[in-house]
């Protein structure tokens, strides 16, 4: 039988869509999954201000009366206005093996961009980079983490046989905490701190909250990230809505911020264990007792590994060895706490500035994802 594709238009099926990966990928030892009601937040036009410069639909592919695939079809009106494009996104894509399937969705997704005057498709991508994005293409043996997507092998495969191209990669490296902080460091940060007129400042949860340092971080990334690929400026409401999300629960121990001495920040890095095997264990679910597992990975039997969320600094500062202030910083925390291992997020093959970063310490690169694109006007059937 052809395979159906159908608008998301009830709750049942917006259930449906949300659970459809969990579903896939069940008992996966590699998959990890997100929290649903997160997910459920993320596609809700009421709760996610990214609708205020995005517009989206959801689809459900049908098999022989089975939900076979699912994509979400994305506009980030604001993201093309930056980077002068018109591309239609394709995002939250899973599918059974069959190529047929994935062409389908895909044509879904191109004629939705088409109608909205769009020339190009590319994806995975989110509404933002807040959002998974980025096809696994190599390392499909490793776990995957809270914040990226996990794929089987023939994804990438049939993309490529659907005539679509690599837009751009990102990588994601293992490594390896040394057992104590070089004294290299200790030297290199007190005399980077002394030269530039900077300061570690530790924050409390009040800080946060009262002096909305989660804004400053915010903004900061803004700064540094507006020229990456793909990036669309966060709002005020996405800064709330982000710092209720993710920097309500981080233990500040694991945190570093640097200031120069009038207060402002100028960089400042978030890691969080790894809490892979939380989710598995959770199931997809906070309840009835998957916050508990969630509890016991940050605060009581942490992992051997952690994420490395997010590393920003001002443009300025960059090559003036702010690495050696906050490693100065970070280390000796994070090895007390018992890490022994750090898994980047992922970082533009191209961002050498970053990846610099990890030739400190025993790394390897050992996860690559892909964004694959293509010409909506060579592929039109008027073409």
């Amino acid at each position: 039988m052809p395979v159906v594709v159908k608008k998301v238009s009830s709750r049942r099926e917006m259930r449906t869509f949300i659970s459809f990966a969990y579903n896939l990928y069940k008992n996966h030892p590699c998959y990890v999954p997100n929290l649903l009601s997160d997910d459920a937040a993320t596609l809700d036009r009421k709760k996610n201000h990214a609708f205020e410069f995005c517009e989206a639909d959801y689809f459900l592919a049908y098999k022989d009366g089975k939900v076979a695939g699912r994509v979400a079809a994305i506009i980030n009106h604001k993201a093309n206005e930056a980077w002068n494009v018109r591309q239609v996104r394709f995002g939250w894509i899973d599918f059974i093996e069959d190529i047929e399937v994935l062409e389908a969705l895909l044509k879904t997704v191109s004629d939705w961009g088409r109608e909205r005057g769009m020339t190009d498709i590319a994806g995975p991508l989110g509404f933002t980079d807040f959002d998974p994005e980025g096809m696994l293409v190599d390392g499909f043996d490793k776990m995957g983490t809270m914040i990226t997507i996990y794929n089987y092998e023939y994804y990438p495969a049939f993309f490529e046989r659907l005539g679509y191209h690599k837009e751009v990669d990102w990588v994601e490296y293992l490594i390896r905490l040394p057992e104590s902080l070089p004294e290299r460091f200790e030297k290199m940060a007190n005399m980077v701190m002394e030269k530039n007129r900077l300061k570690i400042r530790h924050l409390t949860m009040s800080d946060i909250r009262k002096e909305k340092y989660g804004h400053k971080m915010f903004r900061l990334i803004n700064e540094c990230y507006k020229d990456l690929y793909g990036y669309s400026m966060l709002t005020e409401k996405q800064m709330d809505q982000y710092v209720s999300q993710y920097l309500t629960f981080i233990d500040l121990r694991m945190v570093t911020f640097i200031e120069n001495l009038e207060g402002e920040l100028v960089a400042c890095g978030i890691t969080l264990p790894s809490l892979a095997m939380a989710l598995k264990k959770a199931r997809g679910r906070l309840f009835p007792f998957g916050w508990l597992h969630l509890l016991n990975a940050l605060y009581v039997n942490r992992p051997d590994t952690l994420d490395l969320l997010l590393v920003a600094a001002k443009p300025e500062y960059r090559s003036k060895g702010l690495n050696s202030v906050m490693f100065y910083d970070l280390i000796p925390s994070l090895i007390k706490l018992g890490f022994k291992y750090a898994e980047s997020n992922p970082e533009l093959e191209t961002n050498l500035k970053v990846q610099t970063l990890w030739s400190t310490f025993d790394s390897q690169i050992h996860k690559r994802r892909r964004v694959y694109a293509k010409s909506l006007e060579t592929d039109s059937p008027e073409a």
